[in-house]
């Protein structure tokens, strides 16, 4: 049964969800491929899905990003080989894990290509992007370290393994 937005509210009281999931990714890996099946196979079955477009401004995270996170009842992580190499990606992941823990959202995450391991231990190519965000940001080492502990977070969430598919 798939509820229109009004429909959907949370246990957390009469909290009403915009949107029944948000499609957290690194497009560079998964955008045309993916996360644009499941995109449109999400769409198909009637779950109001957002996911942000190509004309975002990149950087910060936008308001309308932002709004998309908190109205959302759940997010999907697409972890891919390349998603911890972007800042933008590691800053929406500290967002949703702070929206689970505060408003009680959903959090599904997807090992794309990558093993759950590598990403709750940031070994392999998420221990090679780390070693480029403590150079980059040596002068604000929490701002890692939360990135850092996020990952850690939502490794250890069931989730789906999607390797060599």
């Amino acid at each position: 049964m798939t509820l229109t937005p009004a429909e959907s509210a949370s246990s957390y009281g009469t909290r009403r969800w915009k949107y029944d999931v948000f499609l957290s990714f690194r497009g560079e890996d998964t955008r045309r491929n993916f996360t644009d099946h499941l995109y449109a196979a999400l769409k198909q079955k009637g779950i109001f899905t957002f996911r942000d477009d190509e004309t975002l401004e990149r950087g910060l995270i936008s308001s309308q990003l932002l709004k998309g996170m908190e109205e959302s009842r759940i997010s999907v992580v697409i972890l891919s080989r390349n998603y911890a190499s972007s800042t933008w990606c590691l800053n929406e992941l500290v967002k949703i894990l702070e929206c689970r823990k505060e408003m009680g959202q959903t959090v599904l995450p997807i090992f794309y290509d990558v093993g759950p391991s590598e990403v709750r231990h940031q070994k392999g190519i998420f221990g090679q992007a780390f070693i480029v965000h403590e150079k980059r940001f040596k002068e604000n080492p929490e701002k890692v370290q939360r990135w850092r502990a996020a990952l850690y977070e939502v490794a250890n969430l069931s989730g789906w393994s999607l390797q060599d598919r």
